[in-house]
């Protein structure tokens, strides 16, 4: 299935006229804009493999095979990989997720072919070499032992574990020292045989380059890629809703700050409430110096060196987080002003003038989004996981703009409740 259309503005929004879109017939969807004001190219793509297929007990597999990637293949060795790339001037990386491995290119648009075949043979045939194998291993051990010290880190591991609890994303994808100690080499080998493969891949090309020039490199290096054993992707399980309100702290000694992660549960990306979470976060903990929490915990009452807001909203359940970072002395006091706002948050529709200001926010980040190749590129990305469709952008302003104060408090008033939300607090 091909969708090919050429639009004679350059600078004219992501749409159908200007985006080609083709699936080749082993399974590989590609996405490309042409962009001639500048020689280079961004290559961007997934493939659905990611921690979600881990064993427990040996969680941080996926994380280390996407970083094993580069370190040999059947073709070239380390240094000759990274030889032809730093030589191009280009940049290349592999990177593992929950429910994705994910790869990331920058070149000049005369290097296509090069890159292309790199990814190809990185995906295609990794040799995983022992000796890179112990050595990004040590890596990632040393990694851990540098995130158990860290208090915002493990909070937000923390409050993972209550807000996901009993479900696949309460896993960190890094996993732990112990599960990662217990991966072999051979783990690797086979986590790749069973999860690699062109079924689901995703990849989108944006920058100087004829779009059917790229869909025919693309289709050069990996249209002929096939994987009879690669497995779909598990299925996310529902998430049991929490019930009631949940605090846990983890005792770091030695540390000078605290951090505090507090929230809920929020729902997935193609939620009718998204949008009008998206505008309400940013009132809440975004917008200026930090929205409401900044003004109220950092400014007004000099708690918190940051305070500030997340909402988190991909494939299955979500969360929207209310962080901060603190004296230890003052966590207490911290946790009952941010329980404050949320009360008041969810209490009464936001001002008129905080719509107003959010709104024309969202609105003016769009264009700056979508100035470079690459913010285009993951732009494509999203578009398609999400199936957003090609004139999403063409749609998005109208969407922002038709979000009300009572459609923030509506959909707050469903997800942030102040009786029921997750505490977690690290610190010494």
């Amino acid at each position: 299935m091909t969708t090919t259309m050429h639009s004679p503005h350059q600078n004219a929004l992501p749409g159908p006229e200007n985006i080609t879109r083709v699936e080749l017939q082993n399974g590989i969807t590609i996405l490309a804009r042409e962009n001639f004001n500048s020689p280079t190219l961004s290559i961007k793509g997934y493939l659905p493999s990611g921690s979600l297929f881990d064993p427990d007990e040996k969680l941080g597999l996926s994380y280390l095979t996407a970083g094993s990637l580069m370190t040999g293949t059947a073709h070239e060795d380390f240094q000759s990989l990274y030889n032809k790339i730093e030589s191009a001037g280009a940049q290349l990386g592999f990177s593992a997720g929950t429910l994705t491995t994910s790869f990331s290119v920058h070149c000049l648009s005369e290097d296509l072919d090069l890159m292309l075949g790199l990814i190809g043979d990185c995906l295609r045939s990794p040799s995983f070499p022992e000796r890179e194998f112990n050595r990004l291993k040590i890596q990632m051990l040393t990694g851990l032992a540098i995130r158990s010290q860290d208090t915002a880190e493990m909070a937000a591991l923390l409050f993972d574990q209550i807000v996901y609890a009993g479900h696949p994303y309460e896993r960190p994808d890094e996993g732990f020292i112990e599960t990662v100690q217990a991966i072999e080499r051979e783990d690797l080998v086979n986590f790749y045989r069973r999860t690699f493969g062109p079924k689901g891949l995703v990849i989108a090309i944006v920058g100087a380059i004829d779009s059917k020039k790229a869909v025919e490199s693309i289709r050069t290096a990996l249209g002929d890629w096939t994987n009879p054993g690669q497995e779909d992707l598990p299925t996310l399980p529902d998430l049991n809703s929490q019930e009631k309100a949940v605090r846990k702290s983890l005792s770091i000694p030695g540390k000078s700050q605290a951090d505090i992660v507090i929230g809920c549960q929020a729902p997935d990306r193609l939620s009718p409430d998204y949008y009008a979470l998206r505008v309400g976060n940013n009132i809440l903990g975004e917008f200026g110096m930090m929205g409401r929490l900044g003004k109220r915990v950092r400014e007004d009452a000099g708690l918190a060196y940051y305070a500030y807001s997340s909402l988190s909203a991909g494939i299955g359940p979500g969360a929207w987080e209310m962080i901060a970072g603190v004296n230890p002395r003052d966590i207490d006091q911290t946790i009952d002003l941010i329980q404050q706002e949320v009360i008041e948050f969810t209490s009464h529709p936001v001002k008129p003038e905080e719509l107003s200001d959010s709104k024309s926010n969202f609105l003016g980040r769009m264009p700056l989004l979508l100035e470079s190749n690459s913010g285009v590129a993951v732009s494509l990305l999203n578009m398609e996981q999400f199936n957003l469709g090609l004139d999403y952008f063409l749609r998005y302003p109208e969407i922002i703009q038709s979000i009300t104060a009572e459609d923030i408090l509506e959909a707050s008033q469903k997800y942030l409740d102040p009786e029921r939300l997750a505490v977690a607090v690290a610190g010494p």
